[in-house]
């Protein structure tokens, strides 16, 4: 974090050709709210310093006896050997000391009495990924955020736990709209109830993602550190942001609804089911978390707001495409997914499925990506704190965050072709499993199938539209899909689905016109 900050203030004065001091003002006066810690860098920042020498001189990077010093940059000039950070480090400390009492704060706010219990609320919500504000408990809300109704579909009325996104209507909705898609009252022409004229018999379902961060669609804007983009409008949607974890599930290629504010464009699989039928509307959960895995996955499942005896059936996509080979610890294999366990952990996780969706609802299991990709179509390309002065490649990225054993994947983010390979290697084991889960497992309430993830076919589709490989990956983390990529792969996978499992994406609804008419003409949207 330190040295992403200090990088910014540093190119930031090196762009408006300004002060560090005026930098650091700069960019606070871009940021919703003033973030204190950044202005007590600014007494320590030399632009003749690289980020690497400040953040260690600033005490807040550390070597670990035993562990190597990580940075981000080359070593500076005056030696191109590792011992020039040395020197620059012996030079740097003894006039840069921070106190690191200047730097608390949040930690101790859940002391306050007045505080404790929200903080406790807080803390129950975000470890079970359910809805902050959620007035009846029904698991969706009237607020965006904070696991709101980004994540699933928006609650039409938060103070009544029988009406949510989802159920079959009460009584066909005659006097009020029981399952929030819009549909309710009685037609004056003939006394029957919209809800029934237009969906019964619509083989009407929701739709529910179980996933990692791709699902959730982790992303983070490139503007927000590239200095000859950025300006106040940049940093507009970091509070919003931050409170959805840095993920936007609203432009997601499964749940995705709203029209995409970070590039792209959005299509998702939600949105083909409601143009299908218009009385899918709203029915969509997406429950995926950042380090999704089929072993983490099993007590997130148990946010899934599904009532197998007043709720519609639903298509669950099952799919943690990377996060069991995925790990940031130094002997990455080691700490792997087994065969053996992911067979365990899915086969749990289907189960516990049974239990709780309505009888006709469908299971995808989607396999695992082949990150070698990444490595293959950005290693030596520049990252976006690289662009100015093009001196970080994403190779530079990765072998930073491997060093601080952070990285979101040692075996495919490394320059060792050996150990990508066998990351890749395991990964199709994995899928294999799910295959053959999807071939001889039975289950009561739903069937299951498999497909493999549409990486291949992604690239190639987008290479036919003139683009280029490297834009189907996310920009600052080097390692998500992209926009682009979820919009993409959402055709494909509808495609898949239409031709092999038409049976998975019910019939369309002959009277989504009507529908969509009736609204026009009572105002509504």
């Amino acid at each position: 974090g330190c040295v992403l900050v200090v990088s910014v203030i540093e190119q930031l004065a090196q762009w408006h050709n300004s002060t560090v001091k005026a930098a650091v003002e700069r960019l606070c006066d871009y940021i919703p709210g003033k973030y204190q810690i950044i202005r007590h860098m600014s007494c320590c920042i030399d632009r003749e310093m690289n980020a690497d020498v400040v953040c260690h001189s600033l005490r807040l990077c550390k070597q670990d006896p035993g562990q190597p010093l990580c940075h981000l940059y080359s070593p500076p000039k005056r030696e191109k050997h590792s011992s020039g950070l040395f020197h620059a480090l012996a030079h740097a400390r003894p006039k840069h000391r921070i106190r690191s009492k200047s730097f608390m704060g949040f930690s101790s706010v859940c002391a306050f009495p007045l505080l404790a219990n929200l903080c406790e609320k807080m803390k129950y919500q975000l470890r079970n990924k359910l809805p902050f504000e959620d007035f009846d408990g029904d698991k969706f809300s009237t607020f965006p955020t904070l696991r709101g109704y980004h994540w699933r579909g928006r609650d039409c009325n938060d103070k009544n736990t029988t009406v949510y996104p989802g159920r079959r209507p009460d009584n066909w909705d005659a006097k009020g709209d029981s399952n929030c898609n819009g549909i309710w009252g009685v037609d004056p022409k003939d006394g029957i109830p919209y809800e029934e004229k237009f969906c019964k018999g619509a083989d009407s379902k929701g739709v529910v993602l179980l996933g990692d961060s791709a699902g959730a669609h982790f992303h983070i804007p490139p503007e927000w550190m590239t200095v000859t983009q950025m300006s106040a409008k940049s940093f507009a949607n970091l509070p919003m942001a931050f409170s959805d974890e840095l993920d936007w599930p609203q432009f997601s290629e499964i749940t995705g609804f709203l029209n995409s504010t970070i590039g792209g464009w959005t299509d998702s699989l939600y949105l083909r089911l409601r143009k299908r039928n218009r009385c899918n509307h709203r029915d969509l959960q997406n429950i995926s978390q950042n380090g999704g895995s089929s072993g983490n996955l099993l007590s997130l499942i148990k946010s899934l707001a599904r009532n197998q005896l007043l709720d519609n059936p639903a298509i669950v996509i099952y799919a943690t495409i990377g996060n069991d080979v995925c790990n940031g610890e130094r002997d990455t294999l080691a700490h792997m997914t087994t065969p053996k366990e992911m067979l365990s952990n899915v086969v749990q996780a289907l189960r516990y499925l049974d239990s709780r969706l309505p009888n006709g609802s469908h299971v995808i299991l989607t396999g695992l990506v082949d990150g070698r990709f990444l490595w293959d179509n950005l290693h030596d390309r520049y990252h976006p704190l690289g662009q100015l002065n093009k001196d970080v490649t994403y190779s530079q990225l990765y072998s930073f965050l491997d060093c601080l054993q952070v990285s979101p994947c040692s075996g495919w983010l490394t320059p060792n072709e050996t150990l990508r390979n066998l990351t890749s290697e395991r990964a199709l084991q994995l899928s294999n499993v799910l295959k053959e889960i999807a071939r001889s497992e039975k289950f009561t309430n739903f069937d299951v199938f498999y497909m493999d993830f549409p990486l291949r076919q992604t690239a190639e589709e987008w290479r036919k539209m003139g683009g280029e490989a490297w834009q189907l990956i996310e920009p600052v983390d080097g390692f998500h899909p992209s926009q682009i990529a979820a919009a993409l792969g959402t055709g494909i996978t509808w495609q898949k689905a239409l031709h092999e499992w038409p049976q998975v994406l019910g019939k369309e609804n002959p009277f989504n016109d009507q529908i969509e008419a009736i609204f026009k003409d009572q105002g509504g949207h």
